[in-house]
């Protein structure tokens, strides 16, 4: 069922009225993201479901986490996005256990020819920046990073300085080596907006990758097609779309459900509730739509909720027994039961036919 159908024939959703929306600047920042993914997909095949996640994470001005093995087009992804965006500076971060906070946001150094300190920036200091390994880092590392991605500034020697915008922070995690790795605590993957993975692509998609890159790397051809002010026109755009009111109560009844279910020691706090519903909004524009639908929350439940849980030791053991992909869908499962969809009663205005 459309969820428009009560703005378009006359009928409300009982107890709801529609917020207007101005259509001309929503088909425009839908053009926008449209326009991004597909020359993205240029150079990372097969992707697009993925593509579109990052995409919204853009245009919600959050980050993303990659839990991923080795070589599946992570920093190809990044240097796309940021390769895509006119006037965009992209850098990474090699994580390691010798990587210090200052390599990461800048330091303040002396120089001898002015006789006076002058503040050089680190690669943080760029609008999409790859954290590549990042539990490969010490804790003090990882938190230097808090300020910047919840923020958007860095501090050094009291001094603040403001992180450039658009500021896209993706980072990735190894799934299959642990050892000599610090995890992240639960309060830095809640400021991940939302975790996922590319994956290892089809046989015919790795076939397309190497015929791509017989002579040359796409990316070296990549050219941009949008600039920093459309990325601002993206962003600004996901406030216009409309969320019916039954539908944001069914995002909270979710996130409350990841509280109580018997799976779950720690469920996801007000900023899952912020972060679903922000991430459907720009969902719904990446696919051209000006309203959400029942369809877009089910799809991005895990991706922005599920590493915000904290599991019991029992579906820990069936995560590593069957899988986290299994456990995560279980759970999910179990959270739909406890907080189903809503029922979206329509009530026909008198004369209506």
């Amino acid at each position: 069922m459309d969820a428009r159908v009560g703005r378009e024939v006359g009928s409300t959703l009982r107890g709801v009225e529609a917020l207007p929306s101005s259509e001309s600047e929503i088909s425009r920042a839908a053009a926008i993201g449209d326009r991004l993914r597909v020359n993205i997909e240029t150079v990372v095949h097969g992707k697009r479901d993925e593509i579109t996640l990052v995409l919204a994470a853009l245009a919600c001005g959050g980050h993303v986490l990659f839990e991923d093995v080795p070589g599946t087009a992570k920093t190809v992804l990044a240097r796309a996005v940021s390769g895509s965006i006119d006037g965009s500076l992209g850098s990474r971060i090699q994580c390691a256990p010798d990587l210090q906070p200052s390599d990461v946001i800048g330091l303040t150094v002396y120089d001898q020819r002015t006789r006076d300190f002058e503040f050089r920036p680190g690669p943080i200091f760029a609008n999409v920046v790859l954290v590549d390994e990042i539990n490969r880092a010490m804790p003090k590392t990882q938190a230097a990073l808090l300020e910047g991605m919840a923020e958007r500034q860095v501090t050094v020697d009291g001094v603040t300085r403001k992180l450039p915008h658009p500021f896209l922070l993706l980072a990735t995690e190894n799934p299959i080596e642990y050892e000599g790795t610090f995890p992240l605590p639960e309060a830095q993957l809640d400021r991940f907006f939302l975790k996922t993975s590319l994956g290892y692509p089809t046989i015919d998609e790795e076939l397309r990758v190497i015929d791509d890159q017989r002579v040359a790397h796409p990316l070296a051809s990549l050219q941009p097609v949008v600039d920093v002010a459309d990325v601002t026109v993206l962003q600004e755009a996901v406030a216009d779309v409309y969320i019916d009111t039954l539908l944001g109560r069914w995002i909270v009844e979710l996130v409350h459900a990841t509280r109580i279910a018997g799976s779950t020691a720690v469920g996801a706090s007000v900023r899952g509730s912020l972060a679903l519903e922000r991430a459907a909004r720009a969902w719904a524009l990446l696919h051209e739509r000006d309203h959400v639908v029942p369809a877009d929350i089910e799809r991005l439940f895990v991706p922005v909720l599920g590493h915000r849980i904290v599991f019991t030791p029992a579906k820990l053991a069936e995560a590593r027994q069957h899988g986290m992909a299994s456990a995560l869908a279980s759970f999910r499962a179990e959270c739909f039961d406890h907080a189903p969809p809503p029922a979206l009663e329509l009530e026909v205005d008198a004369g209506t036919p």
